[in-house]
C-alpha cells in the first residue's frame, strides 16, 4: 500500500469524525439548554386542585387583631376550597419565623403564604423554599429577595399619602404632627413612611419620627414621651392601628386634644373611632387581602398568569363610615 495515500485517507477520516463529534456535542448542548431554561420543563407547574394542596402559613404576630383576622380569612377561604392549612405565629421574632418556615418546608407543604416580620430577614428562607420548588406568596409585606410568586398587599405608599393629606385637610398646612413608625426593616414601614413623608415633609411640620415597632404598649410609652417633649402637637400618624390605640391611651391620660390617624382597619381601632378616641384610620380590606393570597396559590397551581404585585385599595375610615366598613370587612 502507498503510505502517503494511506496517510491522507486516514487524515480525512479523522477530520470528518472530529467534525461529527463536535457537531453532535453542539447539537446535544443546544438541546439540553432548551429543556432547562426557565420557561420549559424545569419550571413547568404540576397542576393541582385546591383540595389536593397543603398550604403552610406564617403570620408575623397574632397579638395584632388585624393579623388575627388575616389568619382567619386565609384559613376559612382555604378550608372552604378543601385545602389543608398549617398556620404558625412568629411572635414578631424573625428567627422564630425563619425556623417556622424551614419546618414547613421540611413538612413538604405545597405552597407557602408568608406575612414577614422583616422583609430582609425573610429572604433567606424564601430562597430555601425556591430551592425546594415550593411557591411563595407574601402577604401585607414583601420579601427583599428570593423568588416570590406574588405579593398581596394594600397600596401602602398611597395609604401613607392619604393619611398625610387627610391631616392637612383636618389641621391645616404646617400643623405640628408626630409620626410613629413601625418595625424598621418591614416593607410596610418603609412604604407607609415614604408615602406620608412625601406629603408631610412639604405640607406639615413633622416634629418627630419615632418607632414603636407596630406595638400597642410601646406606642403608649413613645407617645407619652412625645407629648412631654412636644406639648403643642396637633396630630399623630401611627403606621398601624395597634400604635394608634396605644397613642390614644397616652393622649387620653394626658388630657390632650390630638387628632390621631392609624393604618390597618383593625377592630380595636374601629371601635375606638366609634367612641371618639381615635379620629381616623387608613382602612385595609383584610377580607380581600387574605382571600387573594390563597387565590394566588390556586392560580399558580392552575398555571394561570399571576401578577407579581396585587395591590388592594385602601380608604380613609372615620366615624361617618366606620359602621359600613366594619360590616364590609368583618361582617359585623
Amino acid at each position: 500500500m502507498n503510505f502517503k495515500k494511506f496517510s491522507k485517507r486516514f487524515m480525512k477520516i479523522a477530520v470528518a469524525a472530529s467534525v461529527l463529534v463536535i457537531a453532535g456535542g453542539v447539537l446535544s448542548g443546544c438541546g439540553s439548554t432548551g429543556l432547562s431554561n426557565g420557561s420549559d420543563s424545569s419550571s413547568k407547574v404540576e397542576k393541582k386542585s385546591p383540595k389536593d394542596l397543603k398550604i403552610g402559613v406564617s403570620i408575623s404576630t397574632l397579638t395584632n387583631p388585624a393579623f388575627v383576622n388575616l389568619k382567619n380569612v386565609i384559613s376559612n377561604y382555604a378550608k372552604k376550597n378543601g385545602s389543608k392549612v398549617i398556620i404558625d405565629d412568629a411572635n414578631n421574632d424573625t428567627s422564630k419565623q425563619n425556623n417556622d418556615v424551614e419546618d414547613l418546608i421540611t413538612q413538604k407543604v405545597d405552597a407557602l403564604i408568608i406575612n414577614p416580620c422583616d422583609s430582609s430577614a425573610i429572604s433567606a428562607v424564601v430562597k430555601k423554599a425556591n430551592e425546594a420548588n415550593i411557591p411563595v406568596v407574601c402577604v401585607d409585606r414583601s420579601a427583599d429577595s428570593g423568588k416570590v410568586v406574588s405579593t398581596v398587599a394594600s397600596d401602602n405608599v398611597a395609604g401613607g399619602k392619604m393619611a398625610a393629606n387627610w391631616l392637612v385637610k383636618e389641621l391645616g398646612e404646617h400643623a405640628k404632627v408626630a409620626e410613629i413608625q413601625g418595625i424598621p426593616g418591614a416593607s410596610a414601614t418603609r412604604e407607609r413612611g415614604k408615602g406620608f413623608d412625601s406629603v408631610g415633609d412639604k405640607k406639615l411640620d413633622i416634629v418627630t419620627k419615632q418607632t414603636a415597632q407596630f406595638d400597642r404598649a410601646k406606642a403608649l410609652s413613645v407617645t407619652e414621651n412625645i407629648l412631654q417633649a412636644h406639648s403643642n402637637i396637633k396630630g399623630i400618624f401611627a403606621q398601624n392601628d395597634e400604635e394608634a390605640v396605644g397613642a390614644a391611651r397616652a393622649v387620653k391620660a394626658a388630657k390632650k386634644k390630638v387628632t390621631i390617624i392609624g393604618f390597618d382597619g383593625a377592630l380595636a381601632c374601629l371601635n375606638s373611632i366609634q367612641k371618639g378616641e381615635i379620629t381616623a384610620t387608613v382602612g385595609q380590606q383584610w377580607n380581600k387581602i387574605g382571600e387573594q393570597s390563597v387565590q394566588m396559590v390556586y392560580d399558580h397551581f392552575q398555571d394561570k398568569k399571576v401578577p407579581k404585585e396585587d395591590k388592594v385599595p385602601v380608604k380613609i375610615v372615620t366615624k361617618k363610615n366606620v359602621a359600613e366598613f366594619k360590616k364590609q370587612v368583618y361582617n359585623k
